[in-house]
């Protein structure tokens, strides 16, 4: 007995991206900083605080923040002004600087009760994950972007990894300072990452009145 050959039925799943917005998450401006902050400060969340004025200034990939342990950040009683990891993603040494400012975050987070004994800067709550996890972070995000009434979707964690970059070239235009800081090997890659071409296209267009 012959089987007809039907035709395939596909179960009508509705597409992963539906309503959100994809491509590049969008910088943070300074006054975005300075408002998160200040809801942090309020609300007395010392992890969060610290987390994020260490994300803004590192640079660092999610993968690599979360990842960080307290003698990365911290020696001879003392949080340094510099420090430098190796890269996850690309097995390569970035360097990046430590503010004051966030000097100040980081030791009383590292004088906070919950800190006694662990190895890395940012435990997890659970005895079996020893950090917290880029899932978490992810949250965290996500909660201080809404806080002060931005739409989550346009912004991430690589937000905060381009938030200082995007700083710097806008008042520098340097683009060899922004492709050390955020550890690429080829300059096509800062290109694209902060998407200055584009960014230069519309200033000038927006420079030109007809």
């Amino acid at each position: 007995m012959s089987v007809p050959n039907l035709p395939a039925v596909r179960q009508n799943r509705p597409a992963w991206n539906k309503g959100r917005l994809i491509g590049q998450k969008r910088p943070l401006h300074p006054k975005h900083v300075w408002a998160i902050r200040v809801r942090l400060e309020i609300a007395k969340a010392v992890r969060d605080l610290a987390l994020f004025n260490l994300a803004i200034d590192s640079k660092l990939r999610g993968c690599d923040l979360v990842r960080l342990k307290v003698t990365d950040v911290y020696a001879a009683g003392h949080v340094k002004e510099r420090t430098s990891i190796l890269q996850s993603k690309t097995q390569k040494p970035v360097r990046f600087e430590i503010t004051e400012g966030t000097r100040g975050t980081l030791a009383d987070w590292l004088d906070d009760p919950l800190m006694i004994g662990s190895e890395y800067l940012w435990p997890g709550r659970f005895h079996d994950r020893l950090h917290i996890s880029t899932r978490q972070y992810a949250r965290l995000v996500r909660n201080w972007i809404s806080s002060i009434g931005l739409e989550p979707s346009a912004y991430g964690t690589h937000s905060m990894r381009r938030t200082k970059v995007a700083e710097i070239y806008r008042k520098t235009g340097n683009l060899r300072a922004v492709q050390l800081l955020l550890g690429h090997t080829k300059m096509d890659s800062t290109v694209r990452y902060l998407g200055v071409e584009l960014e230069d296209a519309l200033a000038i267009s927006e420079s030109v009145e007809m």
